[in-house]
């Protein structure tokens, strides 16, 4: 079996400022325009059965707000109309109000399970859209940049199974076939709620083709799916559609298009034994309950369980599951058996030794799994508590002094454990190259070039350093692009923050709250006066700006993009464009 490549991400040394002296705050206001909408925006928000941290990472960020990067200054958002309006800025002081230029075919609000709208902008004429109900919509636009040739149409649109959100899409054209390959994102809920959140992401590589021109119909050509754990922080499709990226907390793989959901995706067990376990037990001190799911057509008669000191024996239609020496000696002619309501075959087991912990119910034999207390865990924890002190070194002339966890402050700190960057191969379905990313922690993407992938941008140390990924079949696979000084540190003190970006041409990045306020951290630019530096002994003739703008609304943000020129924030009720670049 062919390994995937360990890679690695190298950093252009002459993109990094070790002498970063940091943002100084500027107080000079950034022109800001408010633009009501005349419907309110139609956000979806979380149900009761969609509790997961997965959920909330999928759905309850969701940027509303779609940047079209193939031209600039061009924003979109889906209103509880079911309309896609459209705000196009060529001037500040001549803003007009957005304008409709779709309308979903179907009734939103007649639908309770549905998720948010989503949309991706595929090329200069295609767009990918979702209501949110399970459906997929291939458009053909024209020239969105021109109002004359601009005519949205549908030229595919087919239901999908559950609902799904978006995630990237990209526009093939090979000889005579165009083809529209999308992403789309689910979490779905797990058959067999035993263990876990009881739900697991689901990726679907979709390729939608239209083989020639005399045959105007489009329709599925490829269909292929990834299981994961958790919503992957990044994932995008190569523009060649021969590969996908993934930058995630916990691996992905490929399941046959057949497969039920109910496969084990437990990341801590070799791929060839993720199966069902066939027992599940839990103890007190007193005694043991091991639980068998049993087939439909199994009756008491088809059951026989024998019960000694030291050994157990369990039959089911003749054929045993469970059997050998027990981990400790129990109570033989206390133990029993019963089947239960649920179609499972419940063992008590009463142990002769109280109060001692077994590890194993049947020596070697790994085909069940423990289910813990929490109250249990708790003792557990107690009863080690001996070994641990309140004080960070409570005799360091004795002991060897530890580390200062003074010097760690709290932005320091990740509360994920690493994340990878997977590639994975298109036609062979198997990942080809890896990256672990260890501390890198992933903050944000954005799409610089819309030919190209977006970019994702990781924190190095201070810093966040954005990486732009190729796929032309050689190690150069991220380029590191561009440096934000100090920014990884700096945002980590954000406790409210909600939408990270940056503009494509990296002249500054921004991130906005919940509620209200945006923080702008400009790269270094030249100053009119030069500055002395006291304690380095020399001159700074350039210096980083931080800016604060504060929006005149309480309501939540819900979307939020860069451009080289704006900065637009978009409400329950309203569109703010706050002019970054004034120079202009």
């Amino acid at each position: 079996m062919e390994m995937a490549a360990n890679c690695s991400l190298r950093v252009k040394r002459p993109l990094l400022d070790p002498r970063f002296e940091g943002y100084k705050l500027s107080l000079e206001p950034l022109p800001c325009y408010q633009l009501e909408l005349d419907a309110a925006v139609a956000e979806v928000k979380l149900r009761d059965d969609q509790y997961t941290l997965e959920h909330m990472h999928a759905f309850g960020m969701y940027n509303y707000l779609h940047c079209d990067s193939w031209y600039q200054d061009s924003v979109y958002y889906i209103d509880n109309l079911g309309r896609i309006m459209n705000l196009a800025v060529m001037l500040d002081t001549a803003l007009g109000k957005p304008r409709e230029v779709f309308r979903l075919p179907t009734d939103l609000t007649a639908y309770d399970n549905r998720l948010c709208a989503s949309m991706h902008f595929t090329a200069s004429t295609w767009v990918t859209l979702s209501d949110g109900t399970g459906r997929l919509y291939v458009i053909g636009t024209g020239e969105r940049g021109n109002s004359a040739s601009e005519k949205w149409e549908i030229v595919f649109n087919e239901e999908l199974g559950n609902p799904f959100i978006i995630i990237h899409s990209i526009s093939l054209l090979k000889a005579e076939e165009h083809s529209v390959v999308t992403l789309l994102l689910r979490v779905e809920k797990e058959d067999l709620d035993m263990k876990g959140s009881g739900f697991y992401v689901s990726l679907e590589w979709v390729t939608i083709s239209k083989k020639n021109k005399d045959n105007v119909k489009y329709e599925i050509t490829k269909r292929d799916i990834l299981h994961g754990k958790s919503v992957p922080h990044y994932a995008a499709i190569e523009p060649s559609g021969k590969g996908l990226m993934i930058i995630s907390y916990k691996s992905f793989k490929f399941v046959h298009i057949t497969q039920e959901s109910e496969e084990n995706m437990d990341e801590d067990m070799p791929e060839k034994n993720k199966v069902e376990p066939l027992y599940y037990w839990q103890q007190t001190e007193d005694d043991l309950t091991v639980t068998i799911r049993l087939a439909e057509d199994i009756t008491k008669e088809d059951i026989q369980v024998e019960f000694l000191p030291d050994h157990i024996n369990i039959v089911l239609k003749n054929l045993q599951v469970l059997g050998g020496k027990l981990y400790s000696s129990i109570d033989h002619e206390s133990s029993t058996w019963i089947i239960k309501e649920n179609n499972s075959l419940e063992i008590s087991l009463i142990k002769k030794n109280e109060g001692l912990p077994w590890p194993e119910v049947v020596v070697n034999d790994k085909q069940g799994e423990l289910i813990r207390d929490p109250a249990q865990c708790a003792a557990i924890a107690e009863s080690l508590m001996h070994l641990t002190s309140e004080e960070l070194n409570p005799n360091p002339d004795k002991e060897k002094p530890p580390c200062n966890a003074q010097e760690l402050e709290e932005c320091d700190i990740f509360f994920e454990e690493s994340s990878s960057l997977c590639r994975f191969d298109g036609s062979t379905l198997k990942t080809t190259h890896v990256v672990n990313l260890g501390g890198n922690q992933y903050l944000f993407s954005v799409t610089v070039d819309p030919k190209e992938m977006p970019c994702f941008c990781l924190r190095h140390d201070v810093d966040a350093l954005l990486w732009q990924p190729h796929w032309h079949g050689h190690d150069d696979m991220w380029e590191h692009v561009a440096t934000f000084n100090a920014l990884g540190y700096v945002q980590a003190s954000k406790r409210d923050k909600k939408f990270f970006t940056c503009a494509p041409n990296y002249s500054y990045a921004a991130l906005c709250e919940c509620v209200r306020h945006v923080f702008i951290y400009r790269q270094p630019a030249p100053m009119s006066t030069v500055l002395y530096n006291r304690k380095e002994g020399r001159h700074v003739g350039q210096v980083a700006k931080q800016q604060v703008a504060s929006l005149e609304t309480n309501d939540p943000i819900l979307g939020f993009q860069a451009t080289n020129e704006r900065l637009f924030v978009l409400t329950t009720k309203n569109l703010f464009l706050i002019k970054v670049n004034t120079e202009n």
